[in-house]
């Protein structure tokens, strides 16, 4: 249904080649320390504030182990975003260019979570497409409804511009 007529963005294409570079290609292989070993990233939990740090060579996430499992996957994709696409410290830079990293985590966080070439596993035509894909990716259903409302803006321009 969508694959022929949704045109994904630069990002969602960066996240599926990073993956598939990985051999992640279905959600049950989506993991956060295999990710995190790839790029070589320690991976702690801890009952503080979610965090990433970057001192020379050394990368880490820090996750508040406190969240419920499927918000702390999504804090890792967040942190990753960041330690993979961003530079600068945040509290000394201008507040656009601040929000503008956080616009690009949030999307990285969407396609990281649920990727576009993983969307064939979804149900779209189920009516609790949402509770399966929240179960199938191990995220909260507002991420899972964000991700659906995207596809769905996506497919719509896409028919709007070809028509």
């Amino acid at each position: 249904m969508y694959q022929e007529q949704y045109r994904t963005t630069e990002l969602e294409d960066w996240v599926s080649t990073m993956y598939n570079k990985m051999g992640i290609t279905k959600p049950s292989l989506i993991n956060e320390q295999t990710i995190s070993r790839y790029f070589e990233i320690f991976l702690k939990k801890k009952p503080m504030n979610s965090s990433f740090h970057i001192f020379g060579r050394y990368r880490d996430i820090v996750i508040d182990e406190r969240e419920p499992l499927e918000k702390q996957r999504e804090i890792f994709f967040h942190e990753l975003c960041h330690i993979l696409r961003h530079a600068g410290i945040q509290s000394m830079m201008p507040t656009a260019f601040r929000e503008l990293q956080e616009w690009d985590a949030q999307h990285f966080t969407q396609y990281a979570a649920i990727p576009h070439h993983m969307l064939k596993y979804i149900p779209f035509q189920e009516h609790d497409v949402v509770n399966q894909m929240s179960l199938m990716f191990q995220v909260s259903p507002e991420l899972c409804e964000m991700r659906l409302e995207q596809v769905k803006r996506r497919l719509q321009t896409t028919r709007n511009i070809t028509y």
